[in-house]
């Protein structure tokens, strides 16, 4: 039977019916999202005049810290996170990088700031692989005849409608700002540009909600197939950017394709450039070590988010000026910086260095648990994007006269990237299917 990643569409219309689980056995499922709302132990002796100092129990680089304001006067508060703050004082958007059953685990990250979602291959197969929330499902599926492959997208739709579902009322207060919801085209086809269009479309009307974004690579192959998916009037997440000259052939698919899509209204076409950071210093820093020099070695940890302070210059420059003007005239909307890979992957460094030092308005910062709770524990809310670009720019090319070849970085890095969501999507499917023959539903 065919999938998304071969386009029949057919193969949506003969296994569209999907099947929940009870409410008991959601209540039976371990939790796999983080959720500071259940992890608050409040004391009197946390509470002060003018704000909430909560702990946890659970430690994350010390404990667990939620900071709450008293709003209101009728007696109710609200608890506030620095995730509120990020966004109402500098405009940055936390999203959080995981996706997993029971969605409704969103809800507390929501009611402590969160604003969006991603996920990708790579999050799928540890979520089907690792839960038994998906077997319900499934053996329906497997059941009525559907493949394995299928059954994959069908257990990945689910999961995005229904966390569509949940961001949809901050999509609707944002007019189409935020509450985005992003899943990504199978990542066999980074290499194809005409079947990753058709496949875009498929998955866009499949998961049919106003708030998806489908996820793209921006692979050299893939750049033409975002101008086209953005001319079809469909929003996106251009995933896997590591360089400063990819991100700006990014950018200039999403102008070619608002220009290129005929709409008068260009209002509800937005779009993400998924901009990765941490891998950036994993790779840089093995070559600095490599140098050995003491100037090579005082930079590490230094190159991820030189790039980034310069990537938002970049982004600047390019949504201003005649060109972006007339767009705008029209309702087009930034396509805006999204901070990716904002784990932190050498212990020896700080848990928020891929996000404290990445606040900017009109970006979005997407964190896994870690980065997400530490943020939530001891980050620090102050604009620091564009704090020092003199110190960035010195960054970087002092990277470049050391012999890092940046376009070797961008290009090894989304290799690596690519391999790694293959790697996943293959071991899933692998994974599915001897599932499916321990349940003695498929015969080999």
């Amino acid at each position: 039977m065919a999938s998304i990643s071969n386009l029949s569409a057919s193969a949506f219309a003969n296994s569209a019916t999907t099947f929940s689980r009870s409410s008991q056995q959601q209540q039976n499922q371990p939790m796999c999202f983080a959720d500071p709302r259940k992890r608050i132990a409040i004391s009197e002796k946390s509470i002060s005049s003018s704000a909430l100092s909560v702990r946890a129990g659970r430690r994350i680089a010390g404990s667990l810290v939620v900071r709450c304001s008293q709003v209101g006067g009728n007696g109710s508060s609200v608890k506030r996170t620095t995730l509120h703050d990020l966004y109402e004082k500098e405009g940055q958007s936390p999203w959080y990088d995981n996706l997993c059953r029971p969605v409704t685990d969103l809800i507390p990250l929501i009611e402590s700031g969160v604003r969006g979602v991603t996920s990708n291959p790579a999050i799928f197969q540890k979520a089907i692989s690792t839960s038994s929330a998906y077997n319900d499902q499934f053996k329906e599926l497997v059941q009525s005849g559907v493949d394995i492959k299928m059954s994959y997208w069908e257990l990945v739709v689910k999961d995005i409608q229904d966390a569509c579902k949940l961001f949809e009322s901050i999509y609707d207060d944002t007019d189409g700002g935020d509450g985005y919801v992003s899943v990504e085209v199978s990542p066999l086809l980074a290499d194809d540009t005409e079947t990753t269009i058709k496949a875009a479309k498929l998955l866009h009307k499949r998961v049919n909600r106003r708030n998806v974004y489908i996820k793209i690579p921006a692979t050299a192959p893939c750049i033409p197939s975002i101008k086209e998916v953005i001319a079809n009037g469909i929003s996106v997440n251009v995933t896997l950017i590591f360089s400063l000259a990819r991100y700006e052939a990014v950018i200039d698919a999403y102008l070619d394709g608002l220009e290129a899509s005929g709409l008068n209204d260009l209002s509800r076409v937005t779009s993400v450039a998924s901009f990765f950071v941490s891998r950036v210093d994993s790779l840089v820093d093995k070559m600095l070590e490599k140098i050995g020099t003491p100037e090579a070695l005082d930079l590490r940890g230094k190159a991820a988010n030189a790039q980034a302070a310069l990537a938002f210059q970049l982004y600047q420059k390019k949504f201003s000026g005649p060109r972006w003007e007339a767009l705008v005239k029209k309702g087009a909307k930034k396509q805006r910086l999204l901070w990716a890979s904002t784990s932190v992957k050498n212990p020896a460094y700080p848990d928020t260095l891929y996000v404290a030092p990445l606040v900017g308005p009109d970006t979005v910062s997407t964190m896994p648990d870690q980065a997400l709770l530490a943020f939530i524990d001891h980050g620090t809310v102050a604009r620091t994007i564009d704090s020092n670009v003199s110190e960035a720019e010195g960054i970087y090319n002092a990277l470049g006269k050391l012999g890092i070849d940046w376009g070797y970085v961008g290009s090894q890095l989304e290799l690596e990237g690519v391999d790694s969501f293959k790697q996943s999507f293959n071991s899933l499917l692998d994974s599915m299917q001897e599932k499916a023959n321990s349940m003695k539903l498929v015969n080999m």
